[in-house]
């Protein structure tokens, strides 16, 4: 196999790992869409913080952050507190109730992924871990520069259009890992967010 047709069936591979991405979104409740998933992933993550570090993590725009966050403090999960640091902006913080429903999402992904991967030994399990893990790092943070095109497509100056994404999702999210656990099932201490 050429270099070339190596990384054309990887780029189709990856393109059809979208349907994969989209069937995971369905697993999530209908009151908690996939951006308030990302939202609620990553306070746990990261602990409080300010809207526009949240809206930096989640690679969109303030007014669309402001969206997924409104969306969950009017439902009871995250709680806005006043900065002490200035008194015109507020942190955010996900409360008990956040905690609770990240914990039964947590677990939807874990049951969905284990009744599609069943048949998948112990090792080939963790052989797809560790090269998902890899080709993230590769990529480095992708987060801090715009989205490269193949030739003719975006802006040319390699920034996106945000395009990719499945139904919902805010960009560069992932399934939120398992809470509170150790060692296979535990939460992902660097920032990638619900797929």
């Amino acid at each position: 196999m050429t270099e070339q047709s190596r990384y054309e069936e990887l780029a189709r591979q990856l393109s059809d790992f979208g349907a994969v991405k989209r069937d995971l979104a369905r697993t999530l409740p209908h009151e908690c869409p996939a951006g308030s998933t990302a939202v609620l992933t990553l306070l746990h993550r990261h602990g409080e913080m300010r809207m526009s570090r949240l809206a930096e993590l989640l690679a969109i725009d303030m007014s669309v952050t402001s969206r997924h966050v409104a969306h969950a403090v009017e439902r009871g999960w995250i709680d806005r507190l006043p900065d002490p640091l200035d008194k015109r902006s507020r942190l955010l913080r996900l409360n008990p109730s956040g905690e609770r429903l990240l914990r039964e999402i947590s677990d939807r992904y874990v049951a969905r992924l284990a009744g599609a991967l069943g048949d998948w030994s112990d090792e080939e399990v963790g052989q797809l871990n560790t090269l998902l893990a890899r080709l993230r790092d590769s990529f480095g943070d992708c987060r801090s520069r715009g989205t490269v095109h193949a030739p003719g497509h975006g802006d040319g100056h390699g920034h996106g259009d945000g395009q990719g994404q499945g139904p919902g999702q805010a960009q560069g999210q992932e399934p939120p890992q398992r809470l509170g656990q150790q060692q296979g099932n535990t939460i992902d201490s660097t920032t990638r967010t619900p797929a």
